[in-house]
């Protein structure tokens, strides 16, 4: 049946209503740019180098749940270094070089070292994983990633007893990256995870999905994934990897800290200061053609679903303030 794009669901915001139209607009006149000019190899799954995993056997890693599409996680992102819109980063993200690359690993440790790409992608054997993935703005996905624990490296570098916390910086290169011309974050965009969470075996070194490498969209040579927090929380494009004894500042923390606490954790019975958390709408699903906004909103889990693998690290917390 017809649904009129102009009737809504009565849980549908006003917010999330035009920020939806917006994004579908853009989407549509991007992806109406690119068939005119032939160049849709970014949204189209096999036009990149293979990359495959082994299945994973760490717990939680493979939810049973139906991936997203190849096209939606390529086309809908937020990437504020290619801007702000959902479709920016794969309108624009073509400008950033994935080779050469080198991450330095530095700070508190007794073996600080600085490893290219290539040495990265041969440090340990490549897995999949299919991980829930969880906005902060009340969406979600599910995508198959390719890679391996970042204890994997984190270990190799021996850690000292100061150090506490890890912290990520991400590319910040305006030739590469319009958006960071703009005033929109405090760049480079930095995000951090107390040590115990980033040697938690479902913390991802992604350098893949869906069984090639990663696109320049998604974070391209390697990004974290972290299945259990909200999306903003998995640093993309990283440079630098620091052991630091004190709980670093995130980028989004610092733009607006009664919004975006340290953990970030996905929890539905902490609301965002201007929205519910209890529901989410999962990106492909539903009709009208507005990024799943007409779907039915699905409840949102605790920890995004992986309660059972992740709940000890933060015994005796308050989750309501540390979120």
């Amino acid at each position: 049946m017809h649904r009129d794009p102009l009737i809504v669901p009565s849980e549908i915001t006003p917010r999330e209503l035009y920020q939806s139209r917006r994004d579908w607009l853009k989407l549509a006149a991007a992806g109406a740019a690119f068939a005119a000019t032939g160049d849709l190899a970014f949204a189209q799954s096999g036009k990149l180098a293979k990359l495959p995993g082994a299945k994973s056997a760490v717990a939680g890693a493979l939810t049973m749940e139906k991936p997203t599409s190849y096209q939606d996680a390529t086309t809908y992102n937020n990437f504020y270094e290619f801007g702000t819109d959902k479709a920016d980063p794969a309108q624009h993200a073509q400008t950033l070089r994935p080779r050469p690359w080198t991450v330095s690993i530095e700070g508190e440790c007794n073996k600080p070292q600085t490893l290219d790409l290539d040495a990265l992608l041969k440090l340990s054997p490549m897995e999949e994983r299919i991980y829930r993935l969880r906005c902060v703005e009340g969406w979600s996905m599910v995508i198959p990633w390719v890679g391996y624990s970042l204890s994997e490296v984190l270990k190799r570098a021996e850690p000292n007893s100061r150090a506490k916390f890890v912290e990520f910086t991400s590319l910040a290169d305006p030739k590469q990256m319009p958006g960071v011309r703009s005033g929109v974050l405090d760049w480079p965009y930095v995000e951090g995870l107390r040590i115990d969470e980033a040697m938690h075996p479902l913390a991802l070194l992604a350098f893949g999905m869906y069984g090639e490498v990663l696109p320049n969209q998604n974070g391209a040579p390697l990004r974290m994934v972290l299945p259990w927090k909200y999306g903003f929380k998995s640093a993309k494009s990283i440079v630098k990897i620091r052991f630091v004894e004190k709980q670093p500042t995130s980028s989004w923390t610092k733009a607006a800290q009664q919004e975006y606490g340290f953990y970030s954790n996905v929890n539905p019975l902490v609301d965002h200061p201007r929205w519910s958390q209890a529901t989410e709408r999962r990106i492909g699903e539903g009709g009208g053609g507005l990024s799943g906004l007409f779907a039915k909103r699905r409840p949102t889990l605790m920890f995004n679903g992986y309660e059972a693998q992740v709940a000890s690290l933060y015994a005796g917390m308050d989750l309501k303030k540390n979120f």
